[in-house]
């Protein structure tokens, strides 16, 4: 099968040696995180360090005709999350550091594909640290230099016609120390476009809402992210942007009333 894009950096290259990486990272064996019948996320130790390797199998007609019926694109490949996370990289947002990355098959029953990153550390990701702020408030600080922070990679990532498609606070790694405090995970699904309708960023701040809807967050916290994703006064995009947080809104609620 002819090999269409392949990228290894020199450490792993050095492991690989003469052998296909293809053939290489589809026999490593580790921490196994999804495995879906055409897609398997597993973690592995190789010389003394630790990487994430996501590889991608064909997909079959009856499995790309059931999304598209259902309006989903299909994930293909690797190539989306590859594409996400140079974006993201060269916009100056935290991203996991690509190790390798391989297509090969053009037809997408027959691709497969592969990308491996390095892991991000011992991280806890937002989800989990905000579960408590219901019983226990935060800081003020705190709340609001992460809403901050959630808020500028949103709409620098949305800026750049860039749709993460599974935005959740899950997916916001926060570092221990120092750097970018917020990693930016899981852009298997990532749309990277020319021009972004706005379905698709209206998909990604509903999600967005939806997973921050029993944090505690107050109405100013909403009102302070809705100025500041938007860069208007809070009368001005209330009166402009009506139908965008409308529909957010909509959609969000929709999400809690189909998982609670």
């Amino acid at each position: 099968m002819a090999v269409n894009e392949l990228w290894v950096n020199e450490d792993l290259q050095t492991l690989i040696g003469n052998e296909n990486p293809f053939t290489y990272f589809l026999k490593q064996d580790g921490e196994v995180f999804r495995a879906l019948e055409n897609r398997r996320t597993f973690a592995v130790e190789l010389a003394n360090k630790r990487y994430f390797i996501k590889y991608h199998r064909g997909v079959g007609s009856g499995e790309i005709m059931k999304n598209l019926v259902r309006g989903r694109l299909p994930v293909i490949s690797a190539r989306n999350e590859y594409r996400a996370i140079r974006r993201l990289r060269d916009l100056g947002i935290s991203v996991p550091v690509i190790a390798a990355f391989g297509v090969r098959g053009f037809l997408p029953w027959t691709r497969e594909s592969f990308i491996v990153t390095e892991d991000v550390g011992t991280q806890e990701n937002l989800e989990d640290y905000t579960r408590d702020w219901t019983r226990k408030r935060p800081a003020f600080h705190d709340k609001q230099s992460l809403l901050t922070e959630v808020v500028s990679i949103s709409r620098l990532m949305h800026d750049h016609q860039v749709c993460h498609r599974d935005y959740y606070l899950c997916h916001f790694m926060m570092a221990a120390q120092g750097g970018n405090r917020l990693t930016v995970l899981d852009l298997h699904r990532a749309l990277v476009k020319r021009k972004l309708a706005q379905r698709w960023v209206i998909k990604d701040v509903a999600a967005l809402y939806f997973s921050a809807m029993d944090i505690g967050l107050t109405q100013r916290d909403l009102f302070r992210f809705m100025r500041q994703y938007t860069g208007k006064s809070l009368g001005r995009t209330l009166s402009e942007d009506s139908l965008f947080w409308q529909a957010v809104d909509a959609r969000a609620r929709r999400l809690k009333g189909r998982h609670g």
